[in-house]
């Protein structure tokens, strides 16, 4: 089983969100989660604003948490339940949703790479920690590119513009 947002701490969350200018909204138990791309319960993206229930997937919260950072202020500007991006977005979301989980004492890389290739994120090489470790150079490039991420790998805390 992946690890749920009601399992890791609400306030070191909405914290490590709150870097980004995101805010964190938590749905009632069942409710349908407004902004929510495949349902269920599966996070939901409206504006800066993350929409989950305790039965989030972590992943889930995280990937589209990455959506808004990675994409630039015009999308964002409007941004409701779909994210879009394309190829190189993507695996931007994907490598920043891994640095992220670093910081979530509960969570870190391994439980990070088990929870995608358990939900289906599909890489090349197979899984996602054999794609972080060995195929993301053209992703960091892009990260850099964008000010999203540091020369040691790490979030840079802002958004791209």
């Amino acid at each position: 089983m992946v690890l749920l947002c009601g399992d890791v701490d609400r306030l070191v969350l909405e914290a490590l969100l709150a870097r980004y200018r995101m805010v964190v909204e938590w749905v009632a138990e069942g409710a349908a989660i407004p902004g929510s791309y495949w349902g269920k319960s599966e996070a939901g993206l409206i504006g800066n604003r993350l929409l989950i229930r305790s039965d989030t997937p972590l992943h889930s919260a995280f990937h589209e948490a990455c959506h808004y950072v990675c994409m630039d202020a015009s999308r964002r500007d409007g941004l409701h339940t779909d994210a879009g991006g394309d190829y190189d977005e993507e695996n931007g979301v994907n490598y920043l949703q891994i640095l992220l989980s670093e910081h979530i004492p509960q969570c870190g890389r391994a439980r990070m790479f088990a929870d995608m290739d358990a939900w289906g994120y599909s890489f090349r090489l197979g899984s996602a920690q054999a794609w972080f470790e060995q195929d993301a150079e053209d992703t960091q490039q892009w990260m850099l590119d964008y000010g999203l991420i540091d020369q040691q790998q790490q979030p840079s805390w802002r958004l791209r513009e």
